[in-house]
Formats: structure tokens, C-alpha cells, sequence
């Protein structure tokens, strides 16, 4: 991903609270969500900040997303889906499924290292497959 592409994903946050729809926007190793009227703000998915509440991390809470992720097969693209799991409490864990011709691969819990949860996922791929294109490299 350029550090000037913008791509915009919907999503879920929940809490004790609740539950409510979110947008994340994610430029060039930044990412951003309003959750409740706060813009929260970081370098990653795990180290998002409230931007005006002095920095309070978002915790206590989960976070789900999903995002087509073609696949290429043998020089031809085909769809998918990136299904995103994440939960910030004392700390952040990260699991990720790639839902790809009726077979669902899943990273497992991956900490908060979204590279490392995508990894696992591209192993499981079958020879000759590969993702379609590059995400954001900080998540």
C-alpha cells in the first residue's frame, strides 16, 4: 500500500457499553476510527490513542472488521475475505481469517502483530497462491 493510498473498512466496537458501527481509515502506516465521538488515532491497529483525550489508549474492548483480499491463483485473481479480530485489554490480540473458496484459514491468536497473524495465514495457502495485494503495513 502507497503512503498515499486511503482505504476505509467497516467494522464493530464493543464494550461493557455496547456495541456500536465504526469506519477505520487506514493511509500509509496510520490508522484512525471514532468510537462514541472520540477520534482515536496510531502507527497500528494496537496503539490507537485518543487524539484530543490526552492520549488514553484504546482498551477494554474489541474490535472487528473485514476486507477483500483477493487471491491469486496461477496469474488469476480471485475474491476473498480478510476477517479481523481484534481485542484491547492488558493487552492486544490479534486473530485474522482469510475466508477463500469455501475454506476459512486462520492465523490463531498472533498478538498484536498484524504482519505476523497475515504470515500465518499466507503459509496455509495453497502452492502456487498469494495475496492479491499488499495491506497496511503497520496494522
Amino acid at each position: 500500500m502507497s503512503s498515499e493510498s486511503t482505504e476505509v473498512w467497516t467494522g464493530w466496537y464493543r464494550d461493557r457499553s455496547g456495541a456500536e458501527a465504526i469506519v477505520i481509515t487506514a493511509t500509509g502506516g496510520h490508522v484512525a476510527t471514532r468510537i462514541r465521538g472520540i477520534e482515536y488515532t496510531g502507527a497500528s491497529f494496537a496503539a490507537l490513542s485518543a487524539a484530543d483525550e490526552g492520549g488514553q489508549a484504546l482498551t477494554g474492548c474489541v474490535l472487528e472488521w473485514d476486507l477483500p483480499l483477493p487471491v491469486v491463483v496461477d496469474g488469476t485473481a480471485q475474491q476473498a475475505t480478510l476477517s479481523c479480530l481484534l481485542t484491547l485489554g492488558e493487552r492486544a490480540d490479534l486473530s485474522l481469517t482469510l475466508h477463500y473458496g469455501g475454506t476459512a484459514f486462520e492465523s490463531g491468536i498472533a498478538g498484536a502483530d498484524f504482519e505476523e497473524a497475515l504470515d500465518r495465514v499466507r503459509r496455509q495457502l495453497p502452492p502456487g497462491t498469494a495475496f492479491g495485494r499488499e495491506l497496511l503495513q503497520a496494522a
